[in-house]
């Protein structure tokens, strides 16, 4: 096959798919345009979840009229202008790339005005050609209005997700951008409703209270690497003041007892740039070591400041991704520096663990563990003295792939000990109850939906994100047993939940779902309704760390044993495990 040149079409269309992956990354580049020209008011309108219209204004510095048709071409920037200053970047944008890309792939207009003249300018541009550039009266800053995108690249539009998750992304992407700059005012409206706004007071505390809420932002703790001033109130953070000469961090952290099961709610800004670190974000998750369970993770705002040689931000197209000059250090300083906030708030015991082999006397200490919910193996003896008979004709199993088995008792409140024909069964509480509850909502769905009124409706505001998963499976919600109205942007008023989640705490739990539940794609409606359902027995089976009776034991076992699939919870996770009689007998001696 001969080898041959890309038309300048085509090596557009290429081009611009390495920056522009989904609508908010349209709205990342015009933001970053807006925030280097030195805006202090940011507007961002969004209809059809970016797809039909983005349009993004600010009162920055504008662009003179002769300069606009530059900006729409390739490698036009003024923002760089020698290979030196590719290693010492203090801009967001620098590529040159943005503008052309993104009208590569959809109709633009810019409508722009610089300080120095009277007039502004006009320009429409599609599939990289000028349909109109003329003088036109405009106020100063920018105004740029990106529609169809992707309307001439139809394979990319496959990829992209339903509406509600991609106005998620773009959600984010504005909150991160006001954690960075408290000083200027954002504002998003999302298909004519209003979602997010800041006040631009140049308080990070206002803005911790619009993105995390204000329950969680006031429990927030402050950081600060140096010792010294944080990003805290009257601070105008990531400013073009010099930068210091060794790393350091400011930020806020949640403490342990707030955290997801995701880390969305992370943001980290080098030199005012948001970025996604693998490195980082270990190193607080290893300050955070012992004070939150596997899978759980704290949230946190994170912006760390060092010389500009001392990173590369040109690694990456999308430049989401950076390279440090030190790397280790780095790790260093953020681990330490957080780890030393959370010793302050909340110190860490002195945990002593005997060591019974160097004892030599008969009166030997007990180990000591330093976990507040160590628990004894509390064993039962069987009813009267008499032994469980397993051939019992009264006792046979019902159709199932689970035996009768007799409860021996409950080890560290999570995990139920029975004895079986063929062993030792160790029972996971929570994921048994899951399977319990998911195989008898799916056997009862057919008749009715039982639901609970509330005595007080509960309202709850949303993230973005969770907004996104509450319209995509509103649906569902409903058909599972939520009465749910909307109370204005993006908060709703929950009157009635679920039968199964009477006992649990309604605006807690609603959140745990929301979370639990995958907001993404356009999934078959049957496959959406069993994922939420499966979402919701999790948040109403007994938890891990639950003390349990005898009896409620029992009757768990009971009911895991009338089971289909007793052996795994519906989302796939083991709900016991076995120690057969031969491994037993190995283990003692007792078999060669």
């Amino acid at each position: 096959m001969p080898i041959r040149i890309l038309s300048d079409d085509l090596a557009s269309k290429i081009a611009a798919g390495e920056v522009i992956e989904r609508p908010a990354s349209v709205v990342k580049e015009l933001v970053e345009n807006a925030l280097d020209a030195r805006a202090r008011d940011i507007r961002l309108e969004v209809r059809g979840g970016g797809q039909r219209l983005i349009r993004v204004a600010d009162d920055g510095s504008g662009i003179p009229h002769d300069d606009v048709p530059t900006a729409f071409a390739r490698h036009g920037t003024s923002k760089l202008q020698s290979a030196e200053e590719l290693y010492a970047i203090q801009t967001l944008g620098f590529r040159g790339e943005a503008l052309p890309s993104v009208a590569a792939v959809a109709r633009v207009t810019m409508i722009t005005r610089s300080a120095e003249e009277a007039n502004g300018t006009i320009y429409k541009t599609e599939n990289a050609q000028t349909l109109l550039y003329q003088p036109h009266g405009a106020p100063r800053g920018t105004v740029i209005t990106v529609e169809d995108l992707f309307r001439n690249v139809p394979a990319r539009l496959k990829f992209l997700k339903s509406p509600g998750a991609e106005s998620a992304h773009i959600a984010e992407l504005v909150h991160a951008y006001a954690l960075a700059y408290p000083q200027v005012r954002f504002s998003l409206v999302n298909d004519g409703k209003l979602m997010f706004q800041t006040a631009g007071s140049g308080k990070l505390s206002d803005v911790l209270v619009k993105v995390f809420g204000a329950e969680t932002a006031r429990e927030m703790i402050e950081i600060s690497g140096d010792g010294g001033q944080g990003i805290g109130d009257g601070v105008e953070i990531f400013s073009t003041v010099p930068q210091p000469s060794s790393p350091d961090l400011h930020g806020y952290i949640t403490p342990p007892s707030i955290h997801r099961g995701t880390r969305r709610m992370q943001y980290l800004f080098v030199n005012g740039r948001w970025v996604e670190d693998r490195s980082i974000t270990h190193a607080v998750t290893e300050a955070y070591h012992t004070l939150l369970m596997v899978g759980r993770f704290p949230l946190f705002v994170l912006n760390l400041q060092l010389p500009p040689d001392a990173v590369d931000v040109n690694v990456h197209p999308t430049k989401m991704q950076v390279r440090f000059r030190e790397p280790n250090e780095i790790f260093r300083v953020v681990q330490r520096t957080v780890r030393r906030a959370l010793n302050e708030k909340f110190p860490m015991p002195t945990i002593q663990i005997a060591d019974d082999r160097r004892q030599t006397t008969d009166d030997r200490q007990p180990t000591t563990f330093g976990s507040p919910t160590h628990a004894a193996l509390n064993l039962i003896p069987p009813t009267n003295g008499q032994q469980t008979s397993f051939s019992d004709s009264a006792l046979s199993p019902q159709p199932s792939s689970l035996p009768i088995l007799r409860v021996l008792g409950q080890i560290f409140s999570t995990y139920i000990i029975c004895e079986g024909p063929d062993g030792l069964y160790l029972v996971d509480q929570h994921a048994a109850h899951e399977r319990v509850l998911y195989e008898k909502w799916m056997s009862e769905r057919a008749i009715s939906t039982a639901n609970q009124i509330l005595l007080e409706p509960v309202t709850i505001e949303l993230f973005p994100a969770q907004f996104a998963v509450y319209e995509n499976e509103r649906e569902n919600l409903e058909c599972a047993g939520f009465q749910i109205e909307p109370f204005g942007g993006s908060t709703i008023l929950v009157r009635a939940i679920p039968e199964i989640l009477k006992k649990q705490e309604p605006r807690k739990t609603f959140l745990e779902i929301l979370e639990m539940t995958d907001e993404g794609g356009n999934p078959i409606q049957a496959e959406a309704e069993a994922r939420l359902i499966m979402s919701i027995c999790k948040g109403a089976a007994i938890k891990g760390g639950q003390v349990m009776s005898l009896e409620e034991m029992r009757a768990l076992i009971r009911d895991l044993e009338k089971c289909t699939s007793p052996r795994t919870c519906p989302h796939g996770r083991p709900t016991m495990i076995l120690m057969n009689v031969g491994m037993l007998e190995r283990e003692f001696g007792r078999r060669g």
